[in-house]
């Protein structure tokens, strides 16, 4: 009976220490859903139009506040409307914010992005996707690299797929000019075709 005893004092113990743990939890920085490798495929029409890796995607969600949370880096692949993959997108974290009536996607340290159809190679620090508006910008430091050349500056817009980068405030850049009108450039991603004699 003692030993009994004994036993209901120290579950009760042990629950009323682990009970003042809990109250101690805040609970609004605690993800409510976490997901490890994460990978989803978006289509439209029966067509690959976007593809979206992580290691590690935590769901967020409070009364006014809902986000996904991508900590370990995210890695978007968009493809054009013949489904060849056209744009990369890969970052050091991101963030998805869906508010009612507004999806918002942010890319931050170290973002590159990656035309393959035109060769032209993006990297700063933070970018912004609007998927209703169908585009994507920052405010931050841009360089810019093309087999025309090379651009830096601050701000940039563009389509969601990388197609037009307008840079806001450029400065000392390099422009090679080809003109060479028969030269044939290769996507090597998207080739398919007998291996390419040298």
């Amino acid at each position: 009976m003692t030993a009994s005893a004994l036993a209901l004092a120290f579950v009760v113990y042990s629950c009323k220490s682990n009970l003042s743990e809990a109250e101690m939890l805040d609970l609004d920085k605690i993800p409510l859903q976490t997901v490890d490798n994460m990978f989803f495929v978006q289509s439209e029409n029966g067509r690959l139009k976007m593809r979206v890796e992580s290691p590690r995607m935590e769901v967020y969600e409070h009364d006014t506040v809902s986000y996904d949370l991508f900590p370990k880096g995210i890695r978007v692949f968009g493809y054009s409307e013949e489904g060849m993959l056209e744009t990369t997108i890969v970052s050091r974290q991101a963030k998805h914010d869906k508010t009612v009536g507004k999806e918002l996607w942010s890319a931050f340290g170290k973002v590159v992005v990656k035309n393959i159809v035109k060769q032209e190679t993006m990297e700063t620090d933070t970018l912004y996707w609007d998927a209703e508006a169908k585009e994507i910008w920052t405010d931050c430091y841009v360089k810019m690299s093309s087999p025309s050349g090379y651009m830096q500056g601050y701000g940039m817009r563009s389509d969601e797929r990388a197609r037009n980068a307008i840079l806001l405030k450029p400065f000392n850049n390099e422009f090679i000019i080809d003109k060479d009108s028969t030269k044939v450039v290769i996507d090597s991603v998207n080739f398919i075709g007998p291996p390419l004699k040298k």
